[in-house]
């Protein structure tokens, strides 16, 4: 057990957790759970009005990870910027791709998920289900640019609706 790497992640760092998107450490604190003394990031997901506690020695374990370069945001407003690329499959079996791409936390597969779902006014309806997983990606991405930029959700979500709106002209 000696092999944790619990400096990585501090206090009001920002981090990303897959399943959730961009969230900040609040705290660290210790637990007693079963007669065994846990460290616990305290990781706040203020928009979902969520508070997750992960055991330090197991965060890079979940996927967890510090917000993205400024390189890898760049990589993923390009990605945006490419032509959509979507399967000839099953839409339950896309449905599926889509989800796990949103979920594994990776900017550049929820920016690919992004650019793979957005519709320009003129294009056919979204189906339901296709629309909320664009928004998930979508949110989950903006949150993530913003949070690197260090500005507001509203700079950034204008950002990647331009990105989106120039590339279907």
């Amino acid at each position: 057990m000696t092999k944790t790497k619990k400096t990585d992640f501090s206090p009001n760092d920002y981090v990303v957790y897959p399943a959730h998107g961009v969230g900040q450490i609040v705290s660290i604190e210790k637990q007693e759970v079963a007669g065994f003394e846990l460290e616990l990031f305290v990781i706040s997901f203020e928009k979902d009005k969520m508070t997750l506690r992960v055991p330090t020695h197991k965060a890079e374990e979940v996927g967890m990870r510090s917000l993205s370069s400024p390189d890898v945001v760049a990589h993923a407003m390009k990605t945006l910027r490419g032509k959509a690329k979507v399967k000839k499959a099953m839409w339950s079996r896309r449905a599926q791709e889509y989800e796990q791409k949103i979920n594994s936390g990776d900017l550049i597969a929820i920016a690919e998920v992004v650019r793979d779902l957005h519709r320009a006014d003129d294009q056919r309806e979204q189906s339901y289900s296709e629309r909320q997983l664009y928004e998930a990606a979508l949110e989950r991405l903006t949150r993530e640019i913003a949070a690197v930029a260090g500005n507001d959700e509203t700079a950034a979500a204008r950002e990647i609706g331009e990105v989106l709106v120039s590339r279907a002209a």
